[in-house]
């Protein structure tokens, strides 16, 4: 089982369809990306996908941070969702760079409970980078 993450708290998984992996997407509404996919190759058909999913192996690894971004960029508004190794330090840098909420296991929802996550959940009151361009 997993638990998702977002600003309001752990919630159950509402995701009811399938997630294509990357290489079986083609005309899939779910695609997860492992952190070594190349993003641009979803860039012809980002308006008809509902939901990205992006691994995390590793909590060193960063990433799929960049992937996030790169797909906001290229013009993705859809549910992007990073999976994985991402403990509740990361939680701020992954709403920054694009993600939508976070999927952990429920040992590691375990380990570090809601209100580790939630005390970082105001992550837009924190941006040092935009304080520095706005000051």
């Amino acid at each position: 089982m997993s638990v998702i993450v977002s600003d309001k708290g752990f919630a159950n998984d509402d995701w009811v369809g399938p997630i294509a992996a990357l290489e079986e997407s083609e005309n899939a509404i779910a695609v997860d990306l492992a952190s070594d996919d190349d993003p641009t190759l979803l860039q012809d058909r980002l308006n008809s996908i509902q939901l990205v999913r992006v691994d995390f192996p590793s909590f060193a690894d960063g990433r799929g941070f960049t992937i996030a971004r790169h797909l906001r960029l290229l013009g993705y508004t859809g549910r992007l969702r990073a999976k994985g190794h991402v403990i509740s330090d990361q939680y701020a840098m992954a709403r920054r760079s694009g993600f939508d909420e976070v999927e952990i296991s429920d040992e590691l929802a375990a380990r570090q409970p809601e209100g580790e996550w939630n005390f970082r959940a105001d992550w837009r009151a924190n941006d040092y980078q935009n304080r520095l361009r706005t000051g």
